[in-house]
């Protein structure tokens, strides 16, 4: 695929495509750790079926796409995301299996009319920076008659994770949460919006089903403290060395306060948004 994005997504791509996809590459097994309790019931609610070509939006290390082509033999995958790094984690991982993984704008890539029975994506379609668009461009890539299945994070009150974070740092670098009408965590949290998005964009029947589950940060207070720091980094890279050092001390009581037997375990909150492709008109 050749790469042509949205001139608004230049700095997404630097991002993903540098520093920060970096880190992702380098931790994947811990991001993928983090959410693995959503993964059961985001591929029960994909339900992938022999012979259906599957999209995965936002593919990051490619752990979605391969579960299915490896669930359901007869399927087939392709994975796209902005990360080129990520995407070298996910191609080492696929051996024999059909998943393909490309760089990609799946705000503004033509993947051809119809090209797939299934639009999938964990966590990755909250940072188009032209919503309306997105979900146009890939409703024309599905089929008539075609699915998309998205996971995407509910408000902040839902969400633990980011307001005990948020939380930790905001009292050392006040800030505001995410906002949700821009790309970000909270971008497709309210299902009005969502819904219009989707209606306006050739996409019927649209549901939500609230899931919550526990996310992983780490085996233990300082490891988790550690990853999530280099997460965040563009926060921390804001703060001098003494008010970085009490953000980390901040964070470090967060997790410490969330470790157990079973690692540094905190709440979140998402919605699995199912729509079906409409007919051309």
């Amino acid at each position: 695929m050749t790469l042509e994005i949205d001139p608004r997504n230049a700095g997404a791509l630097r991002e993903w495509d540098g520093e920060h996809g970096a880190y992702w590459a380098e931790h994947a097994a811990t991001y993928n750790a983090s959410v693995a309790r959503y993964q059961p019931v985001l591929l029960a609610a994909i339900g992938a079926e022999s012979g259906e070509r599957i999209l995965d939006v936002g593919c990051g290390s490619g752990e979605l796409a391969i579960d299915l082509v490896r669930g359901t033999p007869g399927v087939t995958a392709v994975g796209v995301d902005l990360s080129t790094a990520q995407l070298e984690v996910a191609r080492h991982q696929t051996g024999e299996l059909p998943v393909t993984f490309a760089q990609a704008d799946a705000e503004t890539h033509d993947f051809g009319a119809d090209s797939f029975d299934v639009i999938a994506s964990r966590t990755g379609t909250m940072f188009f920076s032209d919503m309306a668009l997105a979900f146009a461009n890939l409703g024309k890539a599905t089929r008539p008659g075609g699915r998309l299945v998205m996971l995407v994070w509910r408000g902040i009150e839902d969400n633990e994770w980011l307001r005990e974070f948020f939380g930790a740092i905001g009292r050392v670098l006040p800030m505001a949460p995410p906002p949700a009408d821009a790309p970000g965590p909270f971008s497709l949290s309210d299902p009005d919006r969502v819904r219009d998005l989707l209606h306006g964009a050739g996409w019927d029947h649209v549901t939500f089903a609230a899931q919550d589950e526990l996310m992983f940060f780490g085996p233990d207070a300082k490891t988790a403290t550690t990853f999530v720091v280099g997460q965040m980094k563009w926060l921390f890279d804001k703060l001098d060395a003494e008010d970085r050092r009490r953000a980390e001390a901040n964070l470090h009581e967060v997790m410490a306060a969330h470790a157990g037997d079973d690692g540094v375990l905190l709440g979140s909150g998402a919605w699995i948004v199912n729509a079906v492709s409409g007919a051309r008109t």
